[in-house]
């Protein structure tokens, strides 16, 4: 199979949302289950009060020049009532993209999103018919035993070029932090701090999201949209399915235009590097097949196109979505993807918003 590459290509992205008021000087508030668990959502209702456009609506100055991604200035530590925001979003089924304690576009675009399918007013705002939905008894974080099988998971380091990465069986996980993190939608580093005493041997209990269960249904037609960084699935009757954060070409390397459709889903993929169709890779001039596995170029999941050589697809760097640009795929976190390829079968429309 001859799939485009679609690897990160850098993007500066403007800050144009507050920071929160703990990441002021003042003492943040520690990153424990307990804290994530009883945070109040509440008082990040402020800091969500400049709500993203709704689609087909003009993006304000600073984030149009920006391709609408409006990235909050980064704070030191992660906020433990955005992990539980984006956590009870995973929750209801509606994706944040990796869970990170941090705000940002994504966060505010799986508001709008969880809205839209809950037939709520609100374009990504926090309101209180949005909070008293989402809000749920159960724990945000819970208690996970590492297994024999995700120990047994981890593979050798990987080199970076792909004449060597060809030559290797399968492009797993390197680390166990690496696989638990994906396992449970997190960012690597965010597993990391909320586990400060961790070894991530086998037998260990430690503490995890707990998200949401796939969503299920068939999906009739899906919409790219260029601006705001997002994918969103439809049904037969045109009610939205999923939404979820993506990166979807580059200024450099533009996605296509208009109205494609799905030709073919592949779980696991090889992927195909050839030079003259895609992008010269080091010192490479010849055609390689790398195998299949979730760190590979495309991860876990190929959604081919009737546009050659483009596809939807995962990505071995679940943090970076919407956050780098592609060479014109649509790629999404790889547990996104292989939730979309469940409801997605050929002749699916996508269409490419600009």
């Amino acid at each position: 199979m001859n799939i485009a590459a679609c690897l990160s290509l850098s993007l500066v992205l403007a800050t144009s949302i507050a920071v929160p008021a703990w990441a002021q000087p003042s003492e943040p508030p520690a990153l424990t289950p307990e804290a994530i668990n009883a945070a109040a959502l509440e008082p990040l209702v402020p800091l969500f009060a400049g709500a993203l456009p709704a689609q087909g609506e003009a993006q304000p100055p600073a984030a149009a020049a920006n391709e609408g991604a409006g990235e909050p200035a980064s704070p030191k530590h992660p906020d433990p009532a955005i992990a539980r925001l984006q956590i009870l979003l995973d929750r209801a089924g509606i994706s944040p993209g990796v869970i990170d304690g941090y705000d940002g576009a994504n966060v505010r675009k799986a508001v709008m999103a969880f809205a839209a399918i809950n037939h709520l007013p609100g374009n990504g705002t926090l309101d209180p018919a949005v909070l008293e939905r989402l809000q749920t008894p159960d724990p945000t974080v819970m208690m996970y035993t590492i297994t024999a099988e995700d120990a047994e998971a981890i593979v050798d380091p990987l080199p970076t070029d792909y004449a060597e990465l060809a030559e290797r069986d399968f492009l797993g996980y390197t680390s166990l932090t690496e696989a638990l993190a994906e396992k449970f939608h997190m960012d690597e580093d965010f597993l990391k701090a909320l586990n400060p005493n961790a070894t991530f041997a086998e037998g260990e209990a430690i503490a995890v999201a707990a998200p949401g269960a796939d969503r299920e249904g068939m999906v009739a037609t899906i919409e790219a949209d260029k601006q705001q960084g997002m994918l969103r699935a439809f049904d037969a009757n045109g009610q939205l399915v999923a939404a979820y954060p993506a990166t979807i070409g580059s200024e450099d390397n533009p996605s296509p235009s208009g109205t494609h459709t799905v030709e073919v889903v592949v779980l696991d993929p090889d992927y195909t590097y050839n030079p003259e169709v895609n992008f010269q890779q080091g010192d490479n001039t010849e055609v390689l097949t790398l195998p299949p596995g979730p760190t590979g170029p495309v991860g876990s999941v190929w959604i081919d196109l009737s546009e050659p050589t483009y596809g939807i697809h995962g990505t071995p760097e679940p943090s970076k979505i919407d956050k780098t640009g592609s060479h014109g795929c649509v790629r999404l976190t790889n547990w996104d993807a292989r939730e979309l390829a469940a409801m997605v079968e050929p002749g699916v429309e996508v269409t490419f918003v600009e």
